[in-house]
């Protein structure tokens, strides 16, 4: 049986939704319609109907320019996904050729992915794909939480595994390794052996990645390291990001763990020391994760045979 919800696409312009996109991201009627390869006029009018369609401005005047309404911002990220996941389904099926495809896949991955595996996939498209395009979009919580809605919009995610990514139609393949370690700045009077205890850890100050609110939440994985050494760090930074991390400890008594790959590329050029990490930490294994439903797309194959051949380059 078909399923229903309260806006049925049959009625719909779905020219509307690379408009809106376009709207959205240029945040200019004049820059938009030059992007559509549309008059002006007409840019207008879409918006128009865009306005009529949500009961919103969308592009609100602010002074000299437009800016994005409360709702606009909210459907600014959904477009993209949406346009992206429309652009690969008609795409799907036919043969890939990497030499002459313009194919762009998105894909989520962490900063610290980016450091270990970004330059050398640049470097392969350069190569091999010079027209394929690459959106990447940094993990942020949400993406994690929503899995199951944010998997079937991109190509796939790296990530370490977690219990609700293992789903009927979420697939994976392992990518690479690597382990935490722990690093404070050179200098640190706190620290003086080759070695921290637990007790230490829980005494000294603390730098922490994606740490929105007191307690570590339980899919940061550094958290859980944590919880399993039972302890509660005193957090003084948090940033959302792991290449902003050493940043943060450098010149001060804090403390942090780090992935030991992104560790050993930083460490001396801000003054760092690499400390092994008590309490037997569970090893980093970080995954391509993808939905069951690009399994027979050509392209998706390509894409996760390029992955895994850097990874095991490694």
């Amino acid at each position: 049986m078909a399923r229903h919800s309260a806006v049925h696409l049959a009625n719909l312009d779905l020219n509307l939704l690379v408009v809106l996109r376009e709207l959205l991201g240029e945040r200019n009627v004049t820059r938009a319609a030059a992007r559509l390869g549309v008059s002006q006029p007409a840019a207008s009018a879409a918006l128009a109907r865009l306005r009529r369609h949500f009961g919103d401005e969308l592009l609100v005047r602010s002074g000299n320019g437009y800016v994005l309404s409360a709702l606009a911002t909210q459907l600014a990220d959904q477009v993209e996904a949406v346009c992206t996941g429309a652009e690969r389904l008609f795409g799907t099926g036919h043969d890939f050729d990497p030499g002459t495809s313009a194919r762009e896949f998105t894909l989520v991955m962490a900063d610290y992915t980016i450091e270990v595996l970004g330059s050398r996939l640049s470097a392969l498209l350069a190569d091999q794909a010079p027209d394929v395009q690459l959106h990447v979009r940094l993990v942020r919580e949400a993406f994690a939480s929503d899995i199951t809605d944010t998997i079937r919009l991109i190509d796939g995610m790296v990530a370490p595994p977690v219990s609700r990514f293992e789903l009927p139609d979420v697939r994976s393949v392992a990518l690479f390794t690597d382990r935490w370690v722990c690093v404070v700045d050179a200098a640190n009077p706190s620290v003086r052996g080759d070695e921290l205890s637990l007790e230490q850890l829980a005494a000294l100050p603390w730098v922490a990645p994606f740490q929105p609110d007191r307690g570590f939440p339980p899919a940061a994985p550094m958290g859980r390291q944590l919880a399993l050494f039972g302890i509660q760090p005193r957090i003084r930074v948090r940033v959302e990001s792991y290449q902003a991390v050493p940043h943060f400890v450098a010149g001060t008594d804090r403390v942090a763990l780090l992935q030991e790959r992104l560790a050993t590329r930083v460490a001396d050029r801000l003054g760092l020391r690499i400390l092994p990490c008590p309490g037997d930490p569970e090893p980093i294994v970080e995954r391509f994760w993808w939905h069951a439903g690009y399994d027979g797309d050509p392209a998706h194959r390509w894409l996760r045979t390029v992955l895994t051949d850097l990874a095991r380059q490694l």
